[in-house]
C-alpha cells in the first residue's frame, strides 16, 4: 500500500515537473527551472525508494522493473545535466516516459523476484544500465536538435525554439554525452566479456553481439567528429540508429521471452 502510495506520488511530480517546464515553451512564463528541477528531485526520491521497495533493494532486470530502472537512472541524469547546462526540453521528454513507466511497473506489471546476482554481473550489470540511460539522454538531444535545425531552416521562430539552448550547446552536450555512453559502454562489453560465462544458456549471445555493433556505430560517429566534423542531421541518424541498435540488445530478448513467450517471468 505505502508502495503504491509514493508510486502515485512519484507519477504526479514527475508530470508536474514535466509540466513546470513546459511552461516557457509554450509563451507561458520564465521562472519555472529551480522549482520544476526541485520536484522532479522529489520524484526521484520517490521512484529510488519504490524501486528499494518493491524489488527488496536487489537488481530486478524483468522487462517492466529493468525499464522502471532505466527510467530513474535517466531522469537522476537528466536533473544532474540541467544543474549544469539547462536543457528543459529533455525533462519535458523523459519525465512523462518516466511517469508511465512507474504506472505501469507499479500498478499493471505482475509481481516479479529479482535474480540472485553475484557482485561481478552486478557490476557488470550496472556500467551496462547508466551507459545505455546516458547514450538514452544522448539520443533524446539528437532528436531536439534535429527539431530545432528543422525549425530554423523553416524559419519557425516560436516561444518552444526560444526556450531552447543555441543550438551550438546542444550539439556541444549530445556529444559529450556519447563520448562518455562510448567510453561506458566500452566497460559493458569489458565486465561481459570478463565475468559472463556462457552466452548461450543465458540468452546473451545476441545481446553481446548487437551491443557490439551499437559500439562500432557510435565509434564511427565519434571519429567521424573528431576526424571530420561530422554534424547535423548525419550525427543525428547515426546517434539513433546505434540507440535502435543498443535498445533491441538490452529489451529485445526480455521483451519476447517475458511477454510473448512467457518465460522468466516468476523467476
Amino acid at each position: 500500500m505505502i508502495i503504491h502510495v509514493l508510486a502515485a506520488l512519484a507519477i504526479l511530480f514527475y508530470l508536474a515537473a514535466a509540466g513546470w517546464l513546459a511552461r516557457p515553451m509554450l509563451g507561458r512564463g520564465t521562472h519555472w527551472n529551480q522549482a520544476a528541477l526541485g520536484v522532479a528531485g522529489l520524484a526521484v526520491l520517490m521512484h529510488a525508494s519504490i524501486l528499494l521497495g518493491t524489488h527488496r533493494g536487489a537488481l530486478d532486470l524483468h522487462f517492466f522493473a529493468a525499464l522502471s530502472l532505466v527510467a530513474f537512472v535517466v531522469s537522476t541524469l537528466t536533473l544532474l545535466v540541467n544543474l549544469s547546462r539547462p536543457v528543459a526540453a529533455l525533462g519535458v521528454i523523459v519525465f512523462p516516459l518516466t511517469a508511465l513507466l512507474v504506472l505501469v511497473d507499479s500498478f499493471l506489471a505482475p509481481p516479479t523476484v529479482p535474480h540472485a546476482m553475484d557482485w561481478q554481473i552486478k557490476l557488470h550489470v550496472t556500467v551496462a544500465l547508466i551507459s545505455f540511460s546516458v547514450l538514452s539522454i544522448a539520443t533524446v538531444l539528437a532528436i531536439l536538435l534535429a527539431v530545432q535545425e528543422r525549425a530554423l531552416r523553416h524559419r519557425q521562430f516560436g516561444p518552444w525554439l526560444r526556450a531552447l539552448p543555441p543550438l551550438t550547446l546542444t550539439e556541444t552536450l549530445l556529444f559529450r554525452l556519447i563520448a562518455a555512453g562510448f567510453l561506458l559502454l566500452t566497460l559493458t562489453l569489458i565486465t561481459g566479456a570478463l565475468f559472463v560465462d556462457d552466452l548461450f544458456s543465458q540468452h546473451l549471445a545476441h545481446k553481446t553481439i548487437l551491443s557490439i555493433v551499437a559500439w562500432l556505430v557510435f565509434g564511427v560517429l565519434l571519429y567521424g567528429r573528431w576526424r571530420h566534423g561530422w554534424r547535423g542531421q548525419r550525427a543525428v541518424n547515426l546517434t539513433l540508429i546505434g540507440m535502435a541498435v543498443l535498445l533491441l540488445a538490452f529489451f529485445g530478448s526480455k521483451f519476447v521471452l517475458e511477454l510473448i513467450l512467457h518465460r522468466g517471468i516468476d523467476s
